[in-house]
């Protein structure tokens, strides 16, 4: 069965089955391995863990553990209960006329973080004038109709996750902010910085940033590097707002105290690094890499919510669950009557009745005629049921999102 421990709770003989520790790089070759000795139980506590899964059929067990099944049943339990406290945001702008607009940005961003990449590789900061104009486009998509850009999240390519990464966390920021209330100059200088917080990792060479195995301490100490190198670079860009170069600084460190740069804890840590903690994570444990298959939106979600007892803000992880909804543009869902589809658009009725895109019936096996299904609509009694794996049915939600219906 597994089990969740607490760190406290953790000695040799035990095998641990996830370290739940997905939000950072470390060490340690392998997430699913005997703890044979004290040394490693060391290294394990150094690194900041507090919770984290064992398998006790393969290992020595512990009476008063949570199974892992009870853990999800009650985290579900919570996101609903978080998510349904928000009020459906109303799209003035039609989903198909705004996501042509979104698609172009995409593109026009990725160029421009990528040339903002490469005059970074050379020792130059990035010309702030074009980014700025782009942001103040992203903002403007968003205010438009907001799951245009958010769906465009799923879109990602093997070999270019920080392209991707930077794009993602500009869109994010933007709709988190604005769910906060925040005013768009402030959403703007937020945005900035969230497109180029990992822009560092320009001088870290390919083979550590999609390393597959575990990372050597002189790696590590490379790998976060990268969030000095970008502050360095950016804080004298002319025009490069305080509060941007804030976030870049911060957008690693945890709650507890257990990040970097620097080790701050608490409300040591400003509310801009904590919000981009959170969408930093997000996107990186929901994204496929060299290394990593990525978690469905709704699972990274649920993730964030069980790290935020440590790690994360807890208050701004509830209203960044409330921002996207449980069911986040982009995931594919199983209904009760059977039909798989992709949600599309947010309900105009809450987190639990959103738009899906209907392409299977899942029971039978059989394709079916794309088409949309709002579950807000009067007489339609379906409900979403449960995420399925896009792997398991071999399709690629970000294709059905983007697919034009006739």
């Amino acid at each position: 069965m597994i089990k969740k421990i607490t760190i406290d709770q953790l000695c040799p003989g035990m095998h641990i089955h996830d370290l739940n520790f997905g939000w950072s790089d470390h060490p340690l070759a392998r997430n699913d391995f005997m703890l044979e000795d004290q040394h490693a139980l060391a290294q394990i506590r150094s690194l900041g863990i507090r919770e984290l899964y064992i398998d006790t059929t393969k290992g020595l067990d512990i009476a008063n553990a949570q199974p892992q099944h009870e853990v999800d049943q009650g985290l579900e339990e919570t996101m609903t209960q978080v998510a349904l406290t928000y009020p459906p945001e109303q799209p003035p702008s039609p989903l198909a006329t705004e996501i042509g607009r979104a698609r172009t940005l995409q593109r026009q961003a990725l160029e421009l973080i990528r040339h903002a990449m490469e005059r970074a590789g050379r020792g130059q900061p990035p010309e702030l004038p074009p980014l700025i104009e782009l942001v103040a486009a992203l903002i403007d998509s968003q205010e438009r109709n907001r799951d245009a850009l958010l769906g465009l999240t799923r879109v990602r390519r093997i070999g270019r996750y920080t392209l991707d990464h930077s794009f993602n966390a500009a869109v994010l920021t933007i709709a988190f902010a604005r769910s906060l209330g925040m005013e768009r100059p402030r959403i703007a200088e937020l945005a900035l910085g969230a497109l180029l917080h990992d822009l560092g990792k320009s001088l870290i060479p390919e083979a550590i940033l999609n390393k597959p195995g575990a990372l050597t301490d002189d790696e590590l100490a490379l790998m976060h590097g990268h969030v000095l190198h970008a502050h360095a670079l950016l804080r004298h860009a002319p025009g490069m707002p305080e509060a941007a170069l804030v976030l870049i600084a911060e957008h690693h460190e945890r709650i507890d105290g257990s990040g970097y740069p620097r080790g701050r804890r608490g409300k040591q840590i400003s509310r801009q690094g904590r919000m981009a903690a959170i969408v930093d994570v997000y996107d990186a444990i929901s994204a496929d890499r060299v290394y990593q298959t990525g978690l469905e939106p709704h699972l990274a979600l649920r993730k964030l919510l069980e790290w935020s007892r440590f790690h994360f803000d807890a208050d701004l992880v509830q209203r960044f669950i409330r921002c996207l909804g449980i069911y986040p543009v982009g995931s594919l869902v199983r209904l009760e009557s059977g039909l798989l589809g992709v949600v599309v658009r947010s309900g105009r009725k809450g987190p639990l009745q959103p738009v899906v895109r209907v392409f299977m019936n899942a029971t039978q096996r059989r394709n079916l005629k794309m088409h949309d299904l709002d579950l807000s609509a009067p007489g339609i009694g379906d409900r979403i049921s449960g995420i399925e794996s896009p792997v398991h049915w071999r399709i690629r939600p970000e294709v059905v999102l983007l697919h034009t219906l006739g």
